[in-house]
């Protein structure tokens, strides 16, 4: 008789000391079965402060570039018929789309660059004389041509940036609303709007 008891008391001790362990440690921790935030997205992530005079970096190589794009619209218009199927969440796709505006904004900066570099090269054989001035007037049109493309993909792209900043705010304060979201969020989201527009 007291043999079972022991067991028994024994048995109880033990379940308790494991449901203790699956407690959380912290108090304003979240436990395990609540479920996670719809839209977390880190601070800033995609806002880059400069100074308006700053030259804006161009990485890499126009070749790599475009191998880039490739690969972005693929995946941007495979992003539009994984939403519409459920796979995806929408702004997964929306991201897919912006990334390449961006990549888009980039290439035509490299290619830029590159236009200049050819601009320098060819200015240095004609003081060596090995060509002519007619034939560094091709290289300058197309460096006007480059800069105008340039032009145009970076205004889409702030554009591109500003808009979706905007969206994430309106779906942030809708998430407020709704008690899903979180004021801090919703701050962060307007501090990005506040940037981009005050880049234009």
């Amino acid at each position: 008789m007291f043999g079972r008891l022991a067991i028994v008391f024994v048995f109880v001790c033990a379940t308790s000391l494991l449901a203790q362990e699956d407690l959380p440690k912290d108090p304003n921790e979240p436990m395990d079965i609540e479920p996670p935030l719809l839209i977390q997205e880190a601070p800033n992530r995609n806002v880059v402060y400069t100074r308006p005079d700053a030259p804006q970096p161009v990485q890499g190589d126009p070749e790599q570039i475009a191998v880039a794009l490739e690969k972005a619209k693929k995946n941007a218009a495979s992003g539009e018929r994984l939403y519409k199927s459920g796979v995806i969440a929408k702004v997964d796709a929306e991201s897919r789309a912006l990334k390449v505006i961006r990549l888009e904004a980039d290439l035509a900066a490299a290619k830029f660059e590159a236009a200049k570099q050819a601009l320098a090269v060819e200015e240095t054989r004609l003081e060596s004389g090995e060509i002519t001035e007619n034939q560094l007037e091709g290289a300058r049109r197309a460096v006007a041509a480059a800069s105008r493309e340039a032009e145009t993909a970076a205004a889409k792209k702030k554009q591109a940036d500003l808009d979706a900043a905007q969206l994430n705010l309106r779906r942030q304060q809708k998430l407020l609303a709704m008690g899903s979201g979180r004021k801090a969020e919703v701050n962060r989201a307007q501090e990005k709007v506040a940037a981009l527009q005050e880049e234009e």
